[in-house]
């Protein structure tokens, strides 16, 4: 799961909990708007690390020819910017033959670089009689703050906005963000922006355990439904579940974890471990009543006989979860909640297996006419 989620982050560029993406055309009007969205998101409660894309801050050299002057003087525009390309990034004036091999041969003004203001004002261009004029009498030549890169996606220009969540889980913080965000953030016509970052891992997990979670539920009561060939024993086991979940979500609580999307593969886990004490406890109390037990005898010797079992299975699963629940290393984002749950959620359905599956299991054998 973390090296998914690296790699989620590479291709998508975004290394933060949450992220609010500005698609527009001029990147002026996308900074304004993304330094906007920075401030909102710094007053929502949970928002750490918020930090706009850089965009800007790049200086530039900014040489605007002044056709006036160079008109004065006879000179075209042409050798006006060959004169700069030279300094600047050098111009190919010919080729050096050594052989069969071939280089360019470049000249560039010595000293000179992309911001050397002083080098380009007295950088000479030459008129037609032979004077050498100085650029700066024929252009405006300035240093000015250009953009440091311009990222693109879905063929847009765009702007991202970081934030990490901490303190809170990330949905209700995103859900705040939302609300404040299209109150507070009005775009111009043609801007529009996106949410992403982790919560778009989350989002798409939330919808694929929507449908794994109560896939694994009815598979549990099916298989349970098969090996006892009938409905009440497996219904009675299939109440280790809730209790289970029960344990789960107060050991969350007491440890300050929110609800993620391992906590809820670790409550999948949970289901099983859960189920299989049942099964242990009811398949013998079933044996029992075979051999002709009544019911509330069957239920205690199931119990007393089963206990040592039932506590082997919860103990195994829940001591081989302790160093996951224990974790600060890489990944303890992700084992710590799964881990948490399982040894929660057995602490509680071990209780429930132990002494309330047995008293429900008489209750109802009591209130059965046939028995």
């Amino acid at each position: 799961e973390p090296i998914e989620m690296r790699f989620n982050e590479l291709i998508a560029g975004v290394r933060s909990d949450v992220a609010v993406k500005i698609f527009g055309d001029d990147l002026k009007v996308l900074k304004e708007k993304g330094e906007q969205a920075a401030g909102i998101l710094r007053q929502i409660p949970g928002g750490q690390d918020v930090r706009v894309e850089q965009i800007a801050g790049l200086p530039v050299l900014r040489i605007q020819i002044q056709r006036d002057r160079i008109a004065r003087y006879g000179i075209n525009a042409a050798d006006v910017l060959a004169a700069v390309e030279a300094a600047g990034a050098g111009r190919v004036v010919g080729t050096v033959f050594e052989g069969q091999r071939r280089f360019p041969l470049v000249v560039r003004t010595v000293g000179s670089g992309a911001t050397d203001l002083p080098s380009f004002r007295d950088l000479p261009v030459a008129a037609p009689n032979g004077a050498l004029i100085p650029l700066a009498q024929l252009a405006s030549i300035v240093v000015e703050e250009g953009p440091a890169q311009v990222s693109r996606e879905e063929i847009s220009r765009r702007i991202v906005v970081e934030a990490n969540v901490r303190g809170r889980d990330l949905s209700s913080f995103v859900r705040d963000a939302q609300a404040r965000i299209a109150r507070d953030l009005k775009l111009p016509p043609g801007y529009h922006l996106k949410w992403g970052g982790q919560f778009e891992n989350l989002e798409r997990a939330t919808r694929r355990l929507a449908v794994v979670v109560p896939l694994s539920l009815f598979l549990i009561f099916v298989l349970l439904y098969t090996a006892f060939n009938a409905a009440r024993p497996a219904l009675l086991i299939f109440l280790n579940v809730p209790l289970a979940v029960t344990g789960g979500i107060v050991a969350l609580i007491l440890r300050g974890i929110p609800f993620s999307i391992s906590a809820g593969v670790g409550f999948i886990a949970l289901f099983g471990v859960a189920v299989l004490n049942g099964v242990v406890l009811m398949s013998y109390i079933l044996q029992l009543r075979q051999e002709g037990l009544s019911p509330v005898d069957a239920a205690i010797k199931a119990a007393e006989v089963r206990l040592r079992p039932v506590l082997m299975t919860a103990l195994v699963a829940s001591l081989g979860f302790v160093p996951m629940a224990l974790s600060t290393g890489v990944g303890a984002e992700v084992q710590r909640p799964l881990a948490t749950v399982v040894i929660g959620g057995l602490i509680t359905t071990t209780l429930l297996t132990l002494f309330v599956l047995p008293a429900l299991y008489h209750w109802l054998e009591r209130r059965t006419p046939e028995s």
